[in-house]
């Protein structure tokens, strides 16, 4: 949590009278908790509150013109990875390269002019994909275009042999499971379910094995190393392995406005209406292209 500040220490920092933390806290949301009865503030997460409601928010870095690099960082996906390779092969003068940071990080990889397309869909209380999180992490509002909407549930071992039905049957003793990172939309949504059932994630054998890819789950149970992992059902149909469905999950490209319309970002975005998305997502499978390539725009 970092370093805990007092009601009079916080004040001295923000410049203001100790009267005016309290209105601050009640109408402003400003961060603060109470461990002995009195308030103490949490300096790090106060610094990005003052960050987050700044206006004319300076730009801390600056992307080149564009010269042939299409920069892509976020969350993984087969269907993105098969796409990247397409762009690659078919525009010899062009190079799109993948950061593989997750949902939060690619967020943050565009926040700060790292990228030009961050990949995600990161679900938020509402159950509305990624525009409760732009609103809270960036300083401008990209243009969303959809990727694409994928099945997410819980790979299992061909035959389900611990005949696991929910993630309930994961708290059992004798399962181990593997999981995604922390920053990525499929352990967000993971954790989510668990919390709707009750479920408290430490207790389940293997929750904190991590791994970056959706594949790298289906390889430790395809190799026996674990029972069941959250991940894809693309995962699963490759490997032969089975799947329990939890949701379908809108995963959406996010492009900064300014370098929307950089002839790579175009000729990327144009694979969207191709043959080989089409036809990679129909033998993966698990994938729904009705929205791919639309604009998608905040709930009203």
């Amino acid at each position: 949590m970092g370093e805990l500040y007092t009601t009079r220490e916080i004040a001295k920092f923000l410049n203001i009278n100790e009267k005016m933390v309290y209105s601050l806290i009640s109408e402003k949301g400003l961060p603060a908790t109470k461990v002995t009865g009195k308030w103490l503030f949490p300096i790090n997460l106060v610094r990005q509150w003052v960050e987050a409601g700044t206006e004319n928010y300076p730009q801390t870095a600056q992307l080149p013109p564009y010269h042939g690099l299409v920069l892509i960082a976020g969350s993984n996906d087969l269907l993105l990875d098969k796409l990247i390779a397409t762009f690659n092969i078919k525009h010899e003068h062009h190079m799109a390269m993948f950061g593989m940071a997750g949902s939060l990080g690619g967020l943050k990889a565009l926040k700060q002019n790292l990228c030009h397309i961050a990949s995600s869909h990161l679900v938020g209380d509402n159950d509305e994909y990624n525009f409760p999180f732009l609103k809270d992490e960036m300083h401008q509002m990209p243009a969303v275009v959809n990727f694409c909407q994928r099945e997410q549930g819980i790979v299992v071992q061909k035959g389900n042999p611990k005949q696991i039905g929910s993630v309930k049957d994961l708290c059992s003793p004798e399962i181990t499971i593997v999981n995604r990172e922390l920053g990525t939309g499929t352990r967000k949504l993971f954790d989510k379910l668990l919390n709707t059932q009750g479920i408290d994630g430490q207790t389940i054998s293997g929750y904190d094995t991590t791994l970056s890819r959706h594949m790298d789950v289906g390889l430790e149970i395809l190799n026996h190393r674990a029972d069941a992992g959250p991940a894809i059902r693309p995962v699963a149909n490759i490997l032969g392995l089975d799947f329990i469905p939890v949701s379908w999950e809108r995963f959406d490209l996010l492009i900064a406005k300014d370098k929307f319309f950089d002839q790579g970002i175009q000729l990327f975005l144009s694979l969207l209406k191709g043959k080989v998305i089409q036809e990679t997502a129909e033998k993966y499978g698990g994938y729904d292209l009705s929205m791919t390539g639309k604009m998608v725009y905040p709930p009203s």
